[in-house]
């Protein structure tokens, strides 16, 4: 493969990327809209540590609410939450509570928002 070809198929690569970043924020910011609409209080987005990140934290009714948005046009993306995933999320949960002494005495449940050719499907208490 010559570098003229190079340059293209990692240009291509970029702009793949860069469309999926755009995809995703645009599904969480409709996720959190959808939230916000439901009562929900929004603590935080986009929490991150070296284990990895909780899209949103959210309080309703005294219930910390650690959600998880999956969004897909092609498919039901409630399937792309692997247990990999959970066991990620499960340590950042544990890193969150840690540093945050406010949340440590709230109950909390992980959600998943899957987000399905803009139909949002809200899912509570996934993990037990």
């Amino acid at each position: 493969m010559n570098s003229s070809k190079k340059v293209k198929k990692s240009f291509f690569k970029q702009i793949q990327g860069l469309n999926s970043l755009i995809f995703g924020k645009n599904s969480e910011d409709l996720a959190l809209k959808w939230l916000e609409k439901n009562r929900f209080k929004i603590i935080n987005r986009n929490y991150s540590c070296r284990f990895g990140e909780l899209d949103i934290i959210a309080i309703k009714e005294d219930i910390l609410h650690f959600i998880e948005v999956k969004a897909s046009i092609n498919y039901e993306s409630e399937y792309r939450l692997d247990n990999k995933k959970m066991q990620k999320i499960i340590k950042t949960i544990q890193v969150f509570l840690q540093k945050n002494d406010d949340y440590a005495n709230y109950a909390y449940c992980i959600d998943l928002i899957s987000i399905n050719n803009n139909k949002i499907n809200f899912i509570e208490n996934i993990y037990i």
